[in-house]
């Protein structure tokens, strides 16, 4: 008795120490990695394909005969999630450049643009070398959008699991600063379930 006892004691001990053991691997970029309904960094890439791909296949971009410059206002996080929206922006004019169709303001250092400008009209820096002051770009267009999510709990039953749906859509506008007109719109979106135990760690 006290063997078996003994037994199934190491037994539970061995089970829980060997899961409480911490294992790691190097997960691709491209590779979808879901652990429960919410935003994942798969999703940013997602999101970032589709808003480049409708970019580039519509007006005005599709039509423009130049590179037009474009400032990136961000977007607005409209979701109950810490979500870095930034890191959807940075990753969209990332892709954008690499097409060589578009240019952007690098509107994140003007701080630093007018600090180093300063600095070179301060007296220290040579003549000849010094940057030309009101040379910069004007912006053509204005990139801005919002993210929003909703998410909904299955209605209260008798059951072993419990789901959940959560939705992301992510609305993106294109505007002529000229004219204050909206040349593009467009969104995506991500939905999905996650079905939880009642019991479980």
């Amino acid at each position: 008795m006290k063997k078996t006892l003994l037994f199934w004691s190491g037994l539970l001990i061995f089970l829980l120490l060997s899961g409480c053991t911490v294992t790691t691997r190097e997960v691709g970029s491209d590779e979808k990695v879901i652990y429960d309904e919410g935003y994942h960094f798969s999703d940013k890439k997602a999101i970032v394909d589709d808003m480049v791909k409708s970019l580039l296949s519509r007006p005005p971009l599709l039509i423009a005969t130049d590179r037009p410059v474009i400032i990136v206002y961000g977007i607005a996080n409209r979701t109950g999630e810490h979500i870095s929206t930034s890191a959807i922006t940075d990753d969209l004019r990332q892709a954008l450049l690499n097409t060589g169709r578009v240019r952007f303001i690098n509107e994140t250092q003007r701080k630093n643009i007018e600090r180093e400008t300063s600095y070179q009209y301060g007296g220290n820096v040579a003549a000849e070398t010094r940057i030309q002051k009101a040379r910069q770009i004007g912006a053509k267009y204005m990139l801005t959008g919002t993210l929003r999510s909703i998410k909904k709990d299955q209605p209260r039953q008798f059951r072993l699991k419990k789901k959940t749906l959560m939705y992301y859509s992510l609305n993106m506008e294109l505007t002529d600063l000229q004219t204050g007109l909206i040349e593009w719109a467009d969104s995506t979106e991500v939905i999905r379930e996650a079905s939880k135990p009642f019991i479980g760690w």
